[in-house]
């Protein structure tokens, strides 16, 4: 009984409210992000990774040239939950997100597999989208007659039927690249780090409008029919392609998610990051449906599956097209990197969380006296992503992370619920409407999406949750702050 006691115990929000400035004297997070700085930041992780790279892959082998529908229902379910969000993160603002957030709802053990889910998530994302960063770089060097060798520009390993099987390269040597260049400027600093987003933000938005802008006049509409391919099994085009999709690109939303861990360097956070969520959220949603439909628009959606999608529906659309190509893929290249720095800045700050209760070593809740940043949690982050994105292809990265934020994201309106009949009488700067119909309704089409992943890829989160509840009974549970403090408790007379 004591076991189970120990495990959903739960943090006092007074104590996780408390805990938000750190230690006195030691070296903090610095508070310089405004909300501009704060929708840039989601708009810069957001739109990255799906329409570069993860759109070509779900319409050419889930949905075809109803990927719109895809974004569509991900994008309602992504509003839902960032409701959830903003009501959380002006409460709380604390570094840890999601972790902190369900620390003080749902307990500790729940915690400890939302800090799990979180580092699966932001780890594989910023590998998903390293890979596709190099595919982009590759394909702008061929159009200035540079060609790399396909033994270090693509992954060592693939997916084929039979499991994973090695392809003869070496490394994809650009995403291995990317990702160490990128955890060494977030080791940097939170300012030049927002500074260098707003640049690419920029870049890669006014990529994406001449894309939408041009490639509408060359549309062919023959390539929309049949909107939704015939099914081919479950999970395979029809309605189910559909939905397989949608959880597939949920994985876009990851930005409103990485905005909540910046709480920390935020000035007025209770007001500026709802601001920042929902503010990034609504941006963005119009731009992918608008995207996506130009890009199964300008080639058959069969064509799309590449690395590189957005390259090769821009080739599809002829010679009058072909002045694009180069700025296409040069938003690529710049414009995906925004979306590696903003995980690398969100990932340390989630595992320093976790570092200040005990739940994982305390030298990844230590910030660098010079820098201001979480050094020890980026250095792992980086070298991780590095070495995730130089040896595997994007098919086997893209679904572990849309798993791990499904759970999340769960964990998130679930929290809401249980805080508003715990704790109702806290302030919230910001309040999810309509609750407990929103959260529900968020958990029920997360709950819809996750029944659509495909077994082989519960089959590999499963042995990432039982690596994670191993060490958490090995270690986190036995070090953790909250039940050292209960103990001594108890024991005082």
């Amino acid at each position: 009984m004591n076991t189970l006691r120990s495990w959903l115990h739960r943090k006092p929000m007074a104590d996780a409210v408390r805990e938000i400035d750190g230690e006195s004297g030691a070296p903090t997070l610095r508070r310089v992000l405004g909300p501009l700085d704060l929708v840039l930041v989601g708009i810069g992780v957001i739109v990255g990774g799906a329409i570069f790279v993860v759109t070509g892959n779900a319409a050419a082998q889930l949905a075809g040239p109803a990927i719109v529908l895809s974004f569509l229902l991900a994008g309602v379910g992504c509003a839902l939950i960032g409701m959830c969000y903003a009501e959380l993160a002006a409460m709380i603002p604390a570094a840890g997100s999601a972790y902190a957030y369900t620390y003080t709802a749902l307990g500790e053990a729940a915690a400890w597999i939302v800090g799990w889910n979180l580092l699966l998530e932001y780890v594989f994302a910023a590998s998903y989208v390293s890979v596709g960063w190099s595919g982009y770089l590759v394909s702008l060097f061929a159009q200035w007659g540079v060609t790399a060798p396909t033994s270090l520009t693509t992954a060592p390993f693939a997916i084929g039927p039979h499991g994973v099987t090695s392809t003869g390269s070496v490394i994809n040597g650009p995403a291995f690249l990317l990702a160490v260049a990128i955890s060494l400027i977030a080791m940097r600093g939170v300012r030049l780090s927002s500074i260098l987003n707003g640049i690419i933000v920029a870049l890669k938005m006014g990529a994406l409008i001449l894309l939408v802008t041009f490639g509408s006049f060359h549309v062919h509409p023959h390539n929309w029919t049949p909107f939704i391919p015939a099914n081919e099994g479950f999970g395979r085009f029809g309605w189910s392609g559909v939905l397989r999709a949608a959880a597939v690109v949920f994985v876009s939303y990851l930005g409103f998610d990485a905005i909540a861990t910046l709480a920390q360097d935020t000035r007025n956070p209770q007001r500026n990051l709802p601001i920042g969520i929902l503010g990034s959220l609504g941006a963005v949603s119009l731009l992918y449906i608008a995207v996506s439909l130009v890009l199964t628009g300008l080639v058959s959606y069969t064509l799309l599956d590449a690395p590189n999608p957005l390259s090769v529906a821009v080739r599809g659309g002829g010679p009058s097209l072909a002045w694009l190509l180069p700025i296409v893929d040069l938003a690529a290249v710049i414009g995906l990197g925004s979306v590696v720095l903003v995980v690398m800045l969100a990932q340390p700050r989630v595992i320093m969380a976790m570092g200040k209760d005990g739940l994982v070593p305390p030298a990844f809740s230590r910030v660098h006296a010079r820098f201001h940043t979480p050094y020890w949690g980026t250095v792992i982050c980086g070298l991780s992503v590095a070495t995730l994105a130089g040896l595997f292809p994007i098919s086997i990265l893209v679904q572990l992370v849309s798993v791990g934020t499904l759970i999340v994201f769960v964990a998130v309106a679930l929290s809401v619920i249980v805080l508003r009949h715990v704790d109702s009488d806290r302030p919230r700067p910001f309040r999810t409407p309509f609750v407990p119909l929103v959260p529900i309704a968020g958990i029920l089409i997360c709950a819809g999406l996750l029944v659509a992943i495909p077994q082989r890829t519960w089959t590999v989160y499963l042995i990432w949750l039982v690596l994670g509840l191993s060490i958490y009974v090995a270690y986190g549970r036995r070090s953790s702050v909250r039940l050292r403090t209960a103990t001594a408790a108890a024991a005082t007379p």
